[in-house]
């Protein structure tokens, strides 16, 4: 069984363009997809749950299940990861047509997957947080504030300084410090030691308690 997985928001063309995408890579490979089934963002909790029990309990192992983009599958992170060792745990193939990267196949083991999903949404949030800061900077310059360290201040940033909520979060997710050290190391331009990466952790109040 082939379905087509659309997350539903309150833009009815976003639910036409993720059943294009869907079928049309369909169309590519030579897949028939069988079924549709869309859950609303809007949604209640147990509303969402009782469809997703419904999902698993349709699909068997072996089973496709074809998607625009990871971040459709859920609201956060957390609950895209439980999500996704779900569907792993019942023998369920992903495909996601924006994102072949991150495809299941029978070749790739399900901690590479993560990895490579760790990856993005570290690249995503980091995005994210640059475009803030722009416009927080554009802000504060057009109110007349003087932008930059104060003359004669010390310490300069840490290269691990902008990382230190992400890392916080891998920890509270009880990642390794070994897939810790790769997910940073893809976003620098310089990749750092693990004993820098330690030294780092055990030398903050609040990362020394996670690690």
């Amino acid at each position: 069984m082939v379905l087509g997985y659309i997350r539903v928001s309150t833009e009815s063309q976003s639910v036409l363009n993720q059943k294009h995408k869907i079928l049309e890579f369909a169309q590519q490979k030579k897949i028939i997809v069988d079924e549709f089934i869309e859950i609303e963002i809007s949604s209640k909790k147990s509303q969402k749950a009782r469809l997703l029990d419904d999902l698993f309990i349709k699909m068997q192992e072996g089973d496709i299940l074809i998607c625009t983009e990871l971040s459709r599958l859920g609201r956060n992170m957390l609950e895209i990861l439980n999500l996704i060792e779900k569907f792993n745990s019942h023998g369920i193939k992903l495909i996601f047509t924006n994102q072949p990267e991150l495809s299941t196949n029978q070749n790739e083991s399900l901690s590479k997957l993560l990895l490579a999903i760790y990856g993005y949404f570290a690249q995503t949030e980091r995005e994210i947080i640059s475009e803030r800061t722009k416009q927080g900077l554009s802000a504060a310059k057009a109110q007349g504030k003087i932008l930059g360290r104060p003359k004669g201040a010390k310490n300069k940033e840490r290269i691990l300084d902008p990382y230190k909520d992400e890392i916080k979060k891998y920890l509270e997710m009880y990642l390794s410090q070994t897939s810790i050290l790769k997910i940073i190391n893809s976003q620098l331009e310089k990749p750092i030691s693990m004993t820098s990466l330690r030294y780092f952790m055990e030398n903050d109040k609040v990362l020394s308690k996670l690690s």
